[in-house]
């Protein structure tokens, strides 16, 4: 299968990933740690621990 795509001008062309992406729901983990570096997420019972490292990594563990 071809994908074709037509523009009238190159600010009107978008990407098919790019919307796919925009349909995913996005949360900012700082928010979530409200300005800390740790929160708890809960997941059909489960209690999951989010970490932000010094080095601005995340860490999901159970």
């Amino acid at each position: 299968m071809r994908l074709i795509m037509t523009a009238v001008r190159p600010a009107d062309f978008q990407h098919p990933a790019a919307s796919v992406l925009s349909r995913i729901p996005q949360h900012d983990a700082t928010a979530l740690t409200r300005g800390g570096n740790q929160a708890l997420i809960v997941l059909d019972e489960q209690i999951y621990q989010l970490r932000i490292t010094r080095a601005g990594k995340l860490i999901l563990t159970k």
